[in-house]
């Protein structure tokens, strides 16, 4: 069972990124219970208002993030996001610098 990480593991590089979403064009898919491919690890950015990030079972956790903040979103842990507040978030897709895929 997993809870929310706080940091990315060690010697993982950025490689992608998501578009801006909003709260008016946040798609459905990311607010159902959906994860990332094996290997890729997020970064999600708020950059405005405020949104919920909440694990699915049986792993458990939730955070609430503010405009600025950030939240690690381990590879394969199946989750959703919400906006609180009308706002604005991407996310930024990490690997393992180690390998080259």
């Amino acid at each position: 069972m997993s809870t929310i990480p706080h940091e990315l593991p060690p010697g993982f590089v950025a490689y992608g990124r998501s578009p801006d979403f909003t709260s008016d064009n946040l798609p459905a898919k990311l607010q159902s219970a959906h994860s990332t491919k094996a290997g890729t690890w997020g970064l999600l950015h708020v950059i405005e208002g405020v949104l919920r990030f909440q694990l699915e079972p049986p792993h458990q956790g939730e955070r609430v993030v503010n405009a600025g903040g950030t939240v690690v979103i381990e590879s394969e842990v199946p989750h959703r996001v919400q906006f609180l507040e009308p706002g604005r978030m991407y996310v930024e897709f990490y690997r393992d610098g180690a390998t080259n895929r």
